[in-house]
C-alpha cells in the first residue's frame, strides 16, 4: 500500500464527485435557457456576490476539482510535486470553504481531513526538538 494512498482517494472523492460534477452542472443550466435565477433557489451561499455569479462559480469549482485530481495521481504515483500541490490545494480550500457556506462544510471536512493524514504521513514520529 501506498504512503500517500488515503488522502489521495480523499481528494478523488473530492475533487471527481464534488467539484467536477458542479462543473457539469453547467451543462443542464445552458440547456435549460440559462435562468440562474431559478437555480439561486436551491443552491445557496452566504456571500451575495458567488450568488450572483453562479455560472463563474461552477466554473471555478471545475478548475478547483481538476487540480484536485491531478494532485491526487501525482500522489498516488509518491511524486513530490503531487504532494505539494495537494498541500496548497487543501490550504486554498481551508481558507475559502467560509465564503462557501453550506457547501464549504463538506469542503472543509474533505480537505482538512485529507490535509491532517498528508502531514501525518509526511513528518511521521519526528518531533520537535
Amino acid at each position: 500500500m501506498k504512503k500517500y494512498k488515503i488522502p489521495a482517494i480523499l481528494l478523488l472523492i473530492h475533487g471527481g464527485l464534488f467539484e467536477i460534477s458542479g462543473l457539469l452542472s453547467i451543462i443542464p443550466i445552458l440547456i435549460l435557457g440559462n435562468n440562474t435565477t431559478e437555480m439561486t433557489k436551491y443552491i445557496s451561499f452566504v456571500v451575495p456576490y458567488l450568488q450572483d455569479n453562479l455560472i463563474l462559480m461552477l466554473i471555478m469549482s471545475g478548475i478547483y476539482g481538476i487540480m484536485k485530481i491531478i494532485s491526487a495521481i501525482g500522489l498516488l504515483k509518491n511524486r513530490m510535486w503531487g504532494f505539494v500541490l495537494a498541500v496548497i490545494n487543501c490550504v486554498i480550500v481551508m481558507a475559502l470553504m467560509i465564503f462557501m457556506l453550506p457547501a464549504g462544510i463538506m469542503d472543509g471536512l474533505f480537505s482538512c481531513t485529507a490535509l491532517v493524514l498528508l502531514l501525518i504521513e509526511y513528518f511521521g514520529k519526528k518531533e520537535i526538538i
